[in-house]
């Protein structure tokens, strides 16, 4: 493909694709003017690779991939070398201890990793093992409490089977058909219960585990602290108010 050698109209600047000799992945197109040195040049790309000036070299090719100058002179400008929209210029880090050298710029399996010891992160005040201690100690009790197997359990101690009972919020009453664990709920303690009317979510099954049999729509499970067991007959649907 002929290199095109259209400029911007009233823009001189040359267009040109970089590449670097160690870094394979590195690739940048950047727009120089002509008049620019060969010394401003190399300051402008090292910022772009990390090859310093004074060990860097510069390589022009055209757009056949055929080498048409070596940049050897600093004080030349740009445009002495006839460079042209679409040219490569290839850069070759001369130093052997650079930081392009050896592949680590790409590479990041080539880069040592950092390690502490237990006893030095242990003693970090800024770690996240730190961070994340502090903010279990913040954790009110009750919160903490809800993790445990028995959470609630001592609430169950006068809540039997065949209790009646009212369950709050909203005051319905039923019958205590279930004590016990409910892993499938969550930890801690759990009361199955029938309510009279069909206020509850299922029969009794609760996420495939049977804990108890009911009508549909009359069977709920919920924590101890919401259940009274008393004197709680069931309601006359016919009892009217007072007048």
């Amino acid at each position: 493909m002929a290199t095109s050698r259209l400029q911007l109209e009233g823009d001189d600047s040359v267009h040109l694709h970089i590449t670097h000799a160690n870094l394979k992945s590195f690739s940048a197109d950047v727009r120089f003017s002509p008049q620019m040195s060969v010394e401003a040049v190399k300051e402008k790309l090292w910022k772009k690779c990390g090859t310093s000036v004074n060990s860097m070299a510069l390589e022009l090719y055209d757009d056949s991939g055929s080498k048409v100058a070596v940049l050897s002179d600093n004080s030349r400008p740009l445009g002495f070398f006839s460079p042209f929209d679409g040219f490569r210029l290839h850069i070759i880090d001369l130093d052997p201890s650079s930081v392009t050298t050896g592949g680590w710029l790409e590479d990041t399996s080539l880069v040592e990793k950092y390690n502490i010891s237990e006893e030095d992160y242990a003693k970090r005040t800024d770690s996240f093992r730190k961070f994340k201690e502090k903010r279990v100690s913040q954790i009110p009790a009750a919160a903490e409490a809800k993790t445990k197997e028995n959470y609630m359990e001592d609430l169950c101690a006068n809540i039997k089977v065949g209790d009646r009972c009212q369950v709050d919020p909203g005051e319905k009453r039923g019958m205590v058909k279930y004590v016990g664990r409910a892993e499938s709920l969550g930890p801690g303690y759990w009361v199955g219960i029938q309510y009279d009317e069909p206020l509850g979510k299922h029969d009794g099954m609760v996420k495939g585990t049977r804990f108890f049999e009911c009508p549909p729509l009359q069977g709920g499970m919920v924590r101890p602290d919401k259940v009274k067991v008393g004197d709680y007959p069931e309601r006359d649907p016919f009892e009217e108010d007072e007048i």
